[in-house]
């Protein structure tokens, strides 16, 4: 997904000649989105996910030291992704997208399953995506679909790496390019006609209060519970609920606000 970059024209700051850029409707998922639908939240409590400790198994340092394992790991995510379908909310937001249009909602999500794809309309993965690998030897990246990734005898198929191979995940202390794209999104902020929708995502990971704080948009959080990241008063709507009964709540919250005029 290309996200253009806000237009806020010239002259001097909050002078007749500036401008703020156009209104737009950012949706910025997490795990509490695709929960739902039989994905395990990333972390719980006791620093696991999956059973599997963090630091082994999505570390940019660590990653080829514990080769097989991470190849293990995402390879039974492929195949838990194989076995879910999107829900309510996934399928929701692709029909907002066709109502307000592609290039006024920018769908952003941390979530590296394909939910959003298989519901039918695009969105920007940021820290990466299950479905696809690629090979740090020579740059490729291909499809894997939710097919394993066999190290006996699979291969990067325009080197034929194997060392190199890994999946297309943003791993921690990992560089994280579709960041900049993020960014650009949350620059819309600065019309206070644009429209945040914050979904299942406690904001420890992606700083979003750091990107929504002194802003006089619209903002819409749905989480399970509270999160010390996510201050209350900075959100003018607020459901402490599954994303699958917030949803149609929000789908009118956006209507009247966009609407308003």
């Amino acid at each position: 997904m290309f996200i253009p970059r806000a237009d806020f024209g010239y002259g001097p700051k909050n002078g007749k000649d500036s401008k703020i850029p156009e209104k737009r409707i950012i949706i910025f998922s997490g795990a509490g989105i695709s929960q739902p639908s039989g994905i395990s939240t990333f972390r719980d409590a006791d620093g696991l996910w999956e059973n599997h400790k963090i630091e082994e198994i999505c570390n940019e340092g660590t990653w080829k030291k514990n080769f097989e394992a991470v190849h293990d790991f995402y390879n039974q995510r492929r195949m838990q992704l194989n076995e879910v379908e999107p829900n309510i909310a996934h399928k929701t937001i692709a029909k907002m997208v066709d109502e307000y249009g592609k290039d006024d909602v920018y769908n952003i999500t941390q979530n590296i399953d394909d939910l959003f794809e298989r519901a039918g309309t695009e969105v920007l993965h940021v820290h990466g995506e299950l479905t696809k690998m690629e090979c740090e030897a020579c740059g490729n990246n291909w499809d894997i679909g939710y097919k394993a990734f066999d190290i006996e005898k699979d291969r990067c198929p325009k080197c034929d790496s194997l060392k190199g191979v890994r999946p297309k995940i943003v791993f921690f202390y990992g560089q994280a390019p579709m960041y900049s794209y993020m960014l650009r999104a949350f620059d819309y902020t600065m019309n206070p006609d644009t429209i945040v929708i914050i979904i299942g995502t406690m904001g420890n990971v992606v700083d979003v209060n750091s990107m929504l704080m002194g802003t006089k948009c619209k903002k819409v959080l749905c989480n399970m519970e509270p999160s010390k990241d996510l201050p209350e008063d900075l959100f003018d709507k607020i459901y402490y609920e599954s994303i699958e009964t917030a949803i149609h709540k929000i789908e009118k919250d956006v209507k009247e606000w966009w609407n308003k005029d």
